[in-house]
């Protein structure tokens, strides 16, 4: 079994880690640490096997917090900051989690562990990049996560480092790479048109020479993405 705890300073990050842990039956919630302080209160009376540890928080931040410890347990690391990822490594986390990160993506790292491979348990898998259009992910924009349901994606677009999520009634502007959001999206539902488009293949609505309608809007095909365009086409 590993014994882990949840240090972070925003509740939403708690229940998602929480909710996923939940799906591996070697994981084992032992606390809740809002503050590096708590988490440096707890580990003095208690032993745990991994730290789920966010970077950006009040007083004293997460790397900060874990040069404080002598003998550290396993970190991995949840961030909504990339930039961050060298210094990570070189305090030789286990991995790096980019928030909004797939429950796949969460096995991953977990199996990097040495209590070796883990079986998410029978019943409902949280964001789990499947072929079902009732799954979901998580977007983080500010400091709040929407739970979104993949088939009310129409499409996402590159905007610097951050990727806007266009939804039916709502934009979601999350700060992570359009690659990065690709990985959480079931191959058979979405497709790449173009380095700054991935769509929903169900909500095109018409396709025209280098152009792909999806209701009010006009998506650029480019050259190098033609290919996957046609595939549909046949």
């Amino acid at each position: 079994m590993i014994k882990y705890i949840i240090v972070d300073d925003e509740d939403a990050a708690h229940d998602i880690i929480e909710n996923y842990g939940k799906n591996l039956p070697n994981l084992v919630l032992k606390k809740h640490c809002y503050t590096a302080f708590e988490a440096i209160d707890y580990l003095s009376k208690h032993e745990v096997d991994l730290i789920f540890l966010d970077i950006n928080m009040p007083k004293l931040s997460g790397f900060e917090f874990l040069k404080t410890i002598k003998n550290p347990p396993k970190v991995i690391v949840t961030t909504a900051y990339s930039e961050f990822a060298l210094e990570g490594y070189e305090l030789s986390v286990s991995d790096y989690l980019l928030k909004p990160f797939s429950f796949q993506r969460f096995i991953s790292a977990v199996n990097k562990l040495s209590d070796g491979p883990t079986t998410p348990v029978k019943g409902e898998i949280i964001n789990e990049p499947a072929t079902k259009s009732s799954s979901s992910i998580f977007l983080k924009d500010n400091k709040k996560y929407f739970k979104v349901n993949l088939e009310d994606i129409l499409f996402a677009e590159a905007y610097g480092n951050y990727v806007k999520v266009y939804l039916p009634n709502q934009v979601i502007i999350t700060h992570q790479t359009l690659s990065n959001f690709e990985e959480t999206l079931p191959v058979n539902q979405f497709i790449r048109t173009h380095k700054s488009y991935v769509i929903s293949i169900d909500k095109i609505d018409l396709i025209e020479g280098n152009r792909i309608r999806i209701k009010e809007h006009t998506i650029p095909i480019g050259k190098i993405y033609k290919l996957n365009i046609n595939k549909l086409l046949k």
